[in-house]
């Protein structure tokens, strides 16, 4: 049997092996998809959900022990410095337990819930962001969480141990011509004849943990043949297999400590019980482990956002420009205001999330992208905004500053290192669609055999039946609703607290008009919704900033009511919301106003060599190699850089 190579594929194609991978079915009420359809269910979030005591007590007993670790093991300096974490850290780090922070127990891991996951990696993410990714590539998308979800037993008891102690795993999907379009994946894995393993040979790219990991969790394309379904599987791979190289250490812009690298498979032999799952479910495995694996970037993000406020407060005090606090010049003030109150709406975000995950009762798979997808994008905002307000010291080097006897601040360095947020485990255009297919579902689940061209006419009237039904008793709902009643939701309006009530009737009336907006849109666009990209992108932002204002009230509501800060909780929940509605209101406007159709039509004639006029006067300084590299399947073509942890 032969390995398939590369193909191409049509974007028909593509597209149907993205929908086979999704999960098709919704067996449990989700806060996010409700909100899209217009249905404000509140009481899916509140009253907010809480860790059981159990839970609490295991999870801050570790982060005393992880905080005491960051503060006497971890130089940050060190890292940014030699690019590269030390052996005797990641050591430090395994014998703290962290590598199994979501293991269970009877592994050997700590078995911490997904809230204390993830506030230990916004604690270690703010000593050092590249440990942080290092510790959520292992757990969160490596080996242990999905074979926690689809491996056999034997799996299980064979290398759960071993992650929860000693081996560092990674992921590979990536290879150098396939992002996110998984159809065109050309890594194979070819069964040997008596069925007892597999043949893997191909290269994946931005292998994170690939240079320094011990176990991999590897996808490849099974031939279909007599007694194989094929399609993208996925493989647990031991890292030191003949076989394996690591060609090359990758460098980025951030994370300067990042173990990432390019990897080679070349007639790497992988038994077949450590295929994860049946031939063909790989995707299907890859995004229902997102589901919760996305909680680990907003998680960092929340700790970058916390230390971006302490820096801002500290420098404010200390600095003054015509005779006051240069917070106190409205221009630096609001930066701050904004520091403060979008972190505080996205620490309620991830709290909510996460611990709707430990509870299981909700569907997340669309709270956690939304979480990922504007968690990512606002903590570089607030990031940038304490470079803007350290003014020339956020540009400088903490290194530089240290040089001269100032605070080493690395406020530019965390804008660096945050900046791969925005792309890593789904691009802020992937979640884009990602989230807006999902939000959609409910109208392609009756009307989608309209618009679809391979549908007979009898499938077309049929649908077009279900679709009338659907829509007879959905539309009149969203005329009316709580969001006008101006005594709903009171309890968010305790005597001589800020009005929070008045926010979640915007929230309730706005989802009812997102929903509007969504069913105009297909009305008018039909088979062509998919390709309004740029309107699918406001419909989701839209729908990212109405979850976190509620998450926001919800969250201040529950820390008034347990005698936790709630004043000033609910001080910063208003102040995001109406910080949020201005936003809310200018996307609204965008959806029906804005230069999409022009956008088009500079770009063909960007394509179309129009303006390249424009780019006269320039050198251009990165030469003529290949924008893609060579990724055809074969012997290694350098030394083996792999360095596992001594």
């Amino acid at each position: 049997m032969t390995a398939p190579s590369a193909h191409n594929v049509s974007e028909r194609e593509a597209r149907q092996v993205a929908e086979a991978a999704r999960e098709q079915d919704w067996r449990k009420p989700s806060f996010a998809k409700e909100l899209f359809l217009g249905r404000f269910r509140l009481d899916l979030i509140h009253p907010h959900p809480l860790p059981a005591p159990d839970d609490v007590q295991r999870g801050e007993e570790f982060l005393a022990k992880l905080r005491d670790f960051c503060e006497t093991k971890i130089d940050g300096a060190r890292i940014e410095r030699e690019a590269q974490i030390p052996d005797e850290v990641i050591n430090g780090l395994k014998e703290l337990g962290a590598l199994g922070m979501k293991i269970d127990t009877k592994y050997g891991g700590l078995g911490l819930t997904q809230v204390y996951y993830n506030k230990a990696l916004a604690l270690v993410g703010s000593a050092n962001a590249s440990i942080g990714a290092l510790l959520s590539a292992h757990q969160s998308i490596g080996v242990p969480q999905p074979l926690k979800m689809f491996g056999t037993t034997e799996q299980k008891e064979t290398f759960l141990p071993r992650c929860a102690r000693t081996d560092i795993s990674a992921f590979l999907l990536t290879e150098p011509d396939v992002g996110s379009d998984p159809a065109r994946l050309a890594t194979s894995a070819v069964p040997t004849e008596d069925g007892s393993a597999y043949v893997l040979d191909g290269v994946k790219l931005w292998t994170t943990n690939g240079v320094v990991a011990d176990l991999l969790v590897v996808m490849a394309r099974v031939p279909k043949s007599e007694g194989h379904k094929g399609g993208i599987t996925a493989f647990v791979v031991e890292a030191g297999s003949e076989g394996v190289t690591v060609e090359h250490r990758n460098a980025f812009m951030g994370l300067r400590g990042l173990e990432n690298g390019v990897t080679r498979f070349h007639q790497v032999t992988v038994p077949a019980d450590q295929r994860i799952g049946p031939e063909g479910a790989g995707l299907k495995i890859a995004l229902t482990t997102l589901n919760t694996g996305r909680l680990s970037l907003p998680a960092m993000c929340v700790g970058a956002g916390k230390w971006c406020l302490k820096i801002a407060r500290e420098w404010s005090m200390e600095r003054e420009q015509w005779g006051k606090s240069i917070a106190k010049h409205e221009a630096v003030g609001s930066k701050i205001a904004f520091i403060a109150a979008t972190t505080f709406a996205l620490e309620a975000v991830l709290d909510l999330s996460s611990q709707m995950a430990d509870e299981d009762r909700n569907d997340i798979r669309i709270e956690a992208a939304l979480a990922k997808l504007y968690g990512s994008e606002m903590a570089c905002l607030m990031a940038d905004e304490l470079v803007q307000i350290r003014g020339g010291r956020g540009f400088e080097t903490a290194a530089s500053l240290a040089a001269r006897g100032e605070r080493a601040v690395p406020a530019e360095q965390v804008l660096r290192d945050l900046r791969i947020n925005r792309i890593f485990e789904g691009s802020t255009e992937i979640m884009h669609l990602l989230i807006a297919r999902e939000a959609v579902d409910a109208h392609l689940s009756v009307a989608g055999d309209l618009i679809d061209p391979d549908k007979s006419l009898g499938d077309k009237a049929k649908a077009g039946a279900r679709a009338g039904g659907f829509y007879a008793r959905w539309l009149p709902k969203l005329v009316a609703g709580a969001g006008q009643l101006p005594t709903s939701y009171a309890e968010f309006h305790p005597d001589g607290y800020p009005d929070l009530a008045t926010h979640l009737r915007y929230t309730e009336r706005s989802a009812r008009k997102l929903a509007r907006s969504t069913f105009l849109a297909m009305a008018r666009w039909q088979g062509r919704m998919e390709t309004k990209q740029g309107f699918l992108g406001r419909i989701v932002d839209i729908g990212a900033e109405l979850f976190a204002m509620s998450a926001a009230c919800v969250r201040a509501e529950m820390l008034r009511s347990s005698g936790e800060e709630g004043r000033p909780a609910y001080q910063l929940a208003d102040a995001f919301c109406r910080q949020s509605r201005i936003r809310v209101e200018e996307l609204f406007t965008r959806l029906w106003s804005n230069t999409d159709d022009l956008d088009r039509k500079v770009v063909d004639g960007v394509l179309g060599g129009t303006y390249t006029w424009l780019e006269a006067g320039i050198v251009d300084l990165s030469g003529d190699g290949p924008w893609i590299a060579d990724a055809t399947p074969g012997p290694a073509k350098t030394e083996n850089v792999h360095r596992p942890i001594r």
